[in-house]
């Protein structure tokens, strides 16, 4: 689920938008899911991440911005790199990986800067 104050309206598709990370963009969403409980998105990274694609759960996004068409997440490329890997879009449907893959990036989760 997107945070509250992330910028996600319901319905919203961020397809094609660019997906930051904490210290510079890494690729753009290639695929959307909304599904209740199975919210993520697929980005394409290019030959970032030696042309692998990696799913970024809807908790992980940090702010969305429509105007620059832009997704944030707080996570850093590194961290980014060391997720669960992604394979095949038959994970997607697999609650465990899922599961792995958001307890992965609740893991990362930094206490607010004051």
């Amino acid at each position: 689920m997107y945070a509250q104050d992330s910028g996600y309206t319901s319905g919203q598709s961020l397809v094609g938008f660019t997906m930051e990370a904490a210290d510079g963009a890494i690729g753009h969403v290639d695929r959307q899911q909304d599904q209740p409980g199975r919210q993520h998105l697929v980005v394409d990274t290019g030959v970032w991440v030696f042309g692998r694609s990696v799913l970024i759960p809807a908790g992980a996004i940090t702010h969305i911005d429509a105007a620059a068409q832009a997704v944030k997440v707080s996570a850093t490329q590194e961290e980014i790199k060391a997720a669960p890997r992604f394979i095949t879009d038959s994970e997607t449907a697999d609650h465990t990986y899922l599961s792995a893959v958001g307890d992965y990036y609740v893991s990362l989760r930094r206490p607010p800067t004051p």
